[in-house]
C-alpha cells in the first residue's frame, strides 16, 4: 500500500521563514500593509495557501512556490541524516597548515620589503627636494 505524502504549504511557509530568521511581523511587513502578524500566524496553520499569496511569499523568502508546495520534512531529515554517515558532506582540505603559515610569512615578508622600499624612494625624494630648495 503506498503511502501519499502530506504536505502542509503554510507550515513550510514557518519552516522557510525561520531559516531565514524572519520574524512573522517582517514577513507581514514585507506582504504589505493589510498584513498583520496574526494574519500570517493563521497562513501558517492553513494546510493550502492560494496560488497568488504563495508566489508572494516564495518571492520574499527567495525560494520557488513549489519548493514551498513540495518540501515534505521527513524527506529533508533522511537525506541530511544519509549525509551525515557517507562523508559525502565533509570537506577535506589537502594542505598541510604549516606550508600555509610559512607562506603567508613570506608573503608579508614580502609586503614589508616593500613597504620598506616606498618609504626609502619617499626619503630620497624628500632629500633631492630638500636640496634643491637650498
Amino acid at each position: 500500500m503506498e503511502r501519499t505524502q502530506h504536505i502542509h504549504e503554510g507550515r513550510n511557509i514557518k519552516r522557510f521563514r525561520e531559516m531565514l530568521g524572519m520574524k512573522q511581523e517582517a514577513l507581514a511587513f514585507e506582504l504589505g500593509e493589510d498584513w498583520t502578524q496574526k494574519k500570517v500566524s493563521q497562513l501558517e496553520a492553513k494546510e493550502k495557501i492560494e496560488a497568488d499569496i504563495l508566489e508572494q511569499i516564495a518571492k520574499i523568502l527567495n525560494v520557488t512556490p513549489e519548493a514551498i508546495q513540495r518540501f515534505n520534512e521527513e524527506a529533508a531529515i533522511n537525506i541530511i541524516s544519509s549525509n551525515l554517515y557517507d562523508n559525502s558532506g565533509c570537506v577535506n582540505y589537502n594542505f598541510n597548515p604549516i606550508d600555509k603559515l610559512i607562506e603567508v610569512y613570506e608573503e608579508n615578508k614580502k609586503l614589508y620589503e616593500q613597504l620598506l622600499n616606498a618609504e626609502k624612494e619617499k626619503i630620497t625624494y624628500l632629500e633631492q627636494l630638500l636640496n634643491s630648495k637650498n
